[in-house]
């Protein structure tokens, strides 16, 4: 698959489309790791957030770029704490909303919330750039941008509430995807403790079947997954992770058991034919 995402009602739409036509031979392929539940990022070029910011403003008019830099003033004029947190959001809306570049409209969000530095705001940014983290696919260099600025956000989180097993998981998944360290087995073993503890979190069962995924270490990932379909039968992300790992790891029989499961309680037309095919296919 190109992506990863987790769905969610008005998602579910996009992970089976991305699903079905991200797949392909080049993602069949088995890449065996042992040692890990996920392998290390490819090397990236860092990215810094003024890097980003300087690219993007080269497509501002002028009207635009006024408009910015008197918000950016403002903010580095100082000013209450309320002033401060609404140039930021203004700052977030428009880069989400007027030019849509979706990466700075996080970054400004996670600025307000830190200036408010409550769990629920923190907890909010963080899983934002998390979510956006798993989707990008594209750029290691984004990648690594997103994981260190979810990173730091599920660190200030962790310190207001650092029994929070969520955050732990986020802040492990960080690790696992976002090549924010040397050593991803930091993150891998904070979202070990938390699945070894209590294996009902689904979260961090998702997360290392996801980080099994990605070093191809795939019957790892049919356990994780496995323990999420028989808890919630309709959780359809699992079931198209735990369908797709058997298929990348050759077993067809399973695959095929699985993509019929998903057949059945998928409500999208489309995504049915798809798997038809796909069963057709693996079938033969």
């Amino acid at each position: 698959m190109k992506k990863v995402l987790f769905i969610t009602g008005g998602t579910l739409v996009l992970f089976v489309l991305v699903f079905f036509s991200g797949c392909s031979s080049e993602d069949n392929k088995s890449v065996t790791n042992t040692n890990s539940d996920a392998g290390a990022a490819p090397a990236s070029r860092v990215i810094t957030t003024d890097t980003l910011l300087a690219q993007a403003k080269k497509t501002l008019n002028t009207t635009q770029l006024q408009y910015i830099t008197q918000l950016e003033s403002s903010v580095a004029a100082g000013g209450t704490q309320p002033q401060q947190m609404e140039a930021y959001r203004k700052l977030a809306h428009f880069w989400g909303d007027s030019v849509h570049v979706h990466v700075l409209e996080l970054y400004y969000h996670a600025q307000a919330a830190k200036l408010e530095n409550s769990e629920k705001s923190i907890t909010f940014a963080a899983h934002l750039l998390l979510d956006e983290l798993m989707a990008e696919q594209e750029s290691p260099a984004i990648q690594q941008w997103l994981g260190l600025q979810a990173k730091e956000l599920f660190e200030q989180a962790l310190k207001l509430n650092p029994s929070n097993d969520s955050l732990t998981v986020g802040l492990g998944a960080c690790y696992m995807f976002g090549n924010v360290s040397d050593n991803p087995m930091e993150g891998i073993l904070k979202v070990r403790e938390v699945a070894q503890k209590n294996p009902d979190n689904l979260y961090a069962q998702m997360i290392l079947g996801l980080g099994g995924m990605k070093s191809g270490q795939f019957d790892k990932a049919i356990e994780r997954f496995t323990i999420i379909a028989n808890k919630q039968p309709d959780n359809l992300e699992a079931l198209f992770h735990l369908a797709e790992a058997y298929e990348r790891k050759g077993d067809k029989v399973n695959a095929v058991i699985w993509y019929k499961k998903i057949q059945k309680v998928v409500p999208l037309p489309e995504a049915k034919k798809d798997i038809a095919e796909r069963i057709k296919t693996l079938e033969r």
